[in-house]
């Protein structure tokens, strides 16, 4: 089922906690290096035997409360699979190296600056932020244009809620994500030098409009580790991972399509949509199925589901369109 009754036990409560070995990066495909990262993937495992990662350090309790709005009846995968493998390139290309270097991310004071197709320019603080709607406990799939999944029981609202704190002009039509950027606490940024930074997403309004799109301050109702986008990120459960923005500090609103960082790269690959597609392969990842980080191996293959299972709840957004040609 997908979306149901929510758990008894809200997901601050949830403590399962694992460990998972390192996999190769996008970059590193796509630059053709599979030799190389197949070393490095047999050095992860066998450094995790020598010296096993230590565990994230718990962050700071959130008060939820449950929503309609939750994935059901999937096993959720660990806080430590989902804290430790990670693309956030501006800390490294290595699904370890989030965690080992996003610590220097300041997340306080921050800041959330509105501007663009707005009845006038705003900024929010993240204290601000917190408490402009009740945080939900969310469980949604979480699927990598990679072709790995997970489960993760995020905390946040729709971002609806904030959208219309924002006051945006009937001209707008998208909204843009921007992430933090500074060369000096994000250094490890300059190993993809073919990476504009800022990091920049983007939505179509009603994209940004739906009950699911979250935006996120937590998972396992705690806030978010610095790795996983702390302090305020979006989710997109019904897109591949790299359409949910992290680190957000502005808002933009706009009458034109934005520009995104990965549709800039490789925009024959990355499409602005970027929607769950098993019909719709990226080189060099079958998008038929997936695997399932935190599970046995023997458990992790499964089919990829169109719109990664949200069909019935987003499928009307995309009504006419041509899903092969606008990805």
């Amino acid at each position: 089922m997908l979306i149901g009754k929510p758990p008894d036990i809200p997901s601050s409560e949830i403590t399962s906690r694992g460990a998972y070995l390192g996999y190769l990066s996008r970059r590193r495909f796509l630059k053709g290096a599979a030799a190389a990262g197949v070393a490095a993937v047999a050095a992860d495992r066998l450094s995790q035997l020598v010296s096993p990662r230590t565990t994230v350090r718990a962050g700071t309790k959130l008060q939820t409360v449950p929503s309609p709005l939750t994935t059901t009846g999937e096993q959720l995968t660990p806080y430590a699979d989902i804290t430790h493998y990670n693309n956030f390139y501006e800390f490294g290309v290595d699904k370890g190296d989030p965690a080992k270097n996003a610590g220097g991310l300041p997340t306080r004071p921050w800041t959330v600056k509105v501007d663009g197709k707005v009845a006038k320019p705003l900024n929010f603080s993240i204290e601000d932020l917190l408490k402009l709607h009740p945080l939900e406990d969310r469980v949604y799939r979480h699927r990598c244009v990679e072709a790995w999944s997970m489960v993760i029981p995020w905390v946040g609202y729709s971002l609806s809620e904030f959208i219309q704190q924002c006051n945006p002009l009937p001209s707008a039509k998208y909204v843009q994500f921007i992430s933090y950027y500074s060369s000096r606490v994000e250094q490890w940024a300059g190993q993809d030098p073919g990476i504009y930074w800022p990091y920049s997403e983007g939505l179509r309004m009603d994209e940004a409009m739906h009950p699911l799109t979250l935006l996120t301050f937590g998972l396992y109702g705690e806030t978010l580790p610095n790795q996983d986008g702390a302090p305020v990120r979006i989710v997109v459960p019904w897109k591949y991972g790299f359409k949910s923005a992290k680190s957000i500090v502005t808002v933009r609103f706009s009458d034109k399509q934005p520009p995104t960082t990965w549709n800039d790269q490789a925009s024959y690959e990355y499409g602005f949509y970027s929607n769950v597609n098993p019909d719709v392969d990226r080189v060099p990842w079958s998008q038929k199925t997936e695997r399932r980080i935190g599970l046995p191996f023997y458990q992790q293959n499964r089919t990829t589901l169109i719109f990664n299972g949200y069909k019935d709840q987003v499928g009307s957004l995309y009504a006419g369109m041509d899903l092969r040609k606008d990805y």
